[in-house]
């Protein structure tokens, strides 16, 4: 008796489980991606800027509300002390960024002040936070 052989199937990768788990890692890596970039002061509404960039330097952020209200790095300032606590905060390290993070309602005035007191200081370097239109 003959039995005949099967004939010989060539074999075959499947790739559909490797698409599955490059979509989950690249997944993974976009999601983790997003909780990097956070703002460090208080939630404000940012004026909007077309050549806004990131600044990922060892910052001191001045937040100032829409109702005029200065935080110091989400901590309550007065105007009268944000010169000193600035300083304070700044330690022996030259040329530290200090961000003023501005609700776009604010008063100018405020906001200039804020700046013309900040430029004094010695090695203190200033930016205003905005944010992608």
């Amino acid at each position: 008796m003959h039995i005949p052989e099967e004939p010989d199937m060539p074999s075959q990768i499947n790739i559909v489980p490797m698409i599955d788990v490059i979509f989950a890692i690249l997944t993974f890596f976009i999601i983790s991606s997003l909780f990097l970039t956070r703002s460090e002061g208080l939630p404000v509404n940012l004026p909007k800027a077309q050549t806004s960039e990131s600044q990922q330097n060892d910052k001191i952020v001045v937040t100032i509300d829409d109702e005029g209200q200065m935080s110091l790095n989400q901590e309550p300032v007065e105007f009268e002390t944000l010169a000193s606590e600035v300083v304070a905060l700044q330690g022996d390290r030259p040329n530290v960024l200090v961000t003023i993070n501005a609700d776009e309602t604010v008063y100018h005035g405020i906001v200039v002040a804020v700046m013309d007191e900040l430029r004094t200081l010695e090695g203190v370097r200033l930016g205003i936070a905005t944010q992608q239109p």
